[in-house]
């Protein structure tokens, strides 16, 4: 089942993130954010979903503002995180596919997100939902005792015309 997040989903959000923070280079945090500092990113994301299986978070996707302009209201940066053995199910497809209906309906037109290369697994699921390459940062993050390129991919969510009217506030 895939839901909108709550406060309530902090602390397994926050569990199922942790590896990513300790253990590979898929995130450039140092340290995993505790129940708190997650509930205080759901209650601040544009939108936010969790895949729940049999009462526990599985996975979770979610879009926050892309850049302070306001130039940039019209686009978000999204990011999905699946618990390990998930990939290749459709869980990252689902959680995706409901965020950006939700983007859509509140009229954002562009998604953007950003992988540290390489991720072969994030590529292949941001280019098969339609994600174009944008750019690549180049030596822009240390960790784990190296400098890291980051990949940014955009999605076009509604076409550009029409789209002057500033997105619905999400929180």
């Amino acid at each position: 089942m895939i839901r909108d997040a709550t406060s309530g989903d902090a602390a397994a959000c926050a569990a199922l993130y942790a590896p990513y923070v300790t253990d590979t280079v898929i995130t450039f945090e140092d340290e995993p954010p505790d129940t708190a500092e997650m509930a205080r990113r759901i209650a601040g994301a544009h939108a936010w979903f969790v895949l729940e299986e049999n009462g526990r978070i599985a996975g979770y996707a979610y879009a926050h503002r892309f850049a302070e302009r306001a130039a940039y209201q019209w686009s978000c940066e999204t990011s999905i995180y699946l618990e390990r053995g998930r990939r290749r199910t459709g869980a990252g497809r689902a959680l995706y596919e409901t965020l950006f209906d939700r983007l859509r309906e509140n009229g954002f037109c562009r998604a953007l997100a950003g992988m540290t290369l390489p991720n072969d697994a994030s590529a292949g699921l941001h280019r098969a939902l339609g994600f174009e390459p944008a750019g690549v940062y180049r030596r822009v993050g240390w960790k784990h005792g190296a400098w890291r390129d980051v990949a940014w991919v955009q999605k076009d969510l509604h076409a550009t015309d029409g789209c002057a009217s500033p997105p619905t506030p999400l929180t």
